[in-house]
């Protein structure tokens, strides 16, 4: 699993980048809401459809990197998360991608610190 920011540090070429395209060699998840996240900073700079297609030609999107919709159960993951997550800071994005972690039973990557300081039923990898 993939955080918006663990990716957006690939994209960037940022520290932690190359543990992020090792894990996206492997095959990784990213959830709608993180994927938003992503596409808005991309648009800040370009077009985020050209980054859609790119990553689609290369075999990247869809089968390297699966974008997974929430449900009705995520949401109520989410909103369990608020409480024990509220003390570090942590936004609806990253509560969506720790709930979709433990859905799915993935470990998730981040660049967050504050991360590592949440105990749930879920591995946290912090990148940097």
């Amino acid at each position: 699993m993939l955080d918006a920011p663990a990716l957006l540090a690939y994209l960037q070429d940022e520290p932690g980048a190359s543990v992020v395209e090792q894990s996206m060699h492997q095959g990784v998840y990213i959830s709608a809401v993180n994927w938003a996240e992503v596409l808005s900073k991309v648009a800040e700079v370009g077009d985020p459809n050209t980054l859609i297609q790119y990553w689609r030609n290369q075999g990247w999107l869809d089968d390297k990197i699966k974008v997974e919709p929430l449900c009705m159960d995520d949401a109520l993951a989410i909103a369990a998360l608020r409480p024990i997550t509220r003390s570090c800071g942590l936004s609806l994005g990253d509560r969506a991608c720790l709930a979709l972690g433990q859905r799915l039973g993935l470990p998730v990557l981040t660049t967050d610190r504050a991360w590592a300081t949440v105990s749930i039923a879920v591995t946290i990898q912090v990148l940097r």
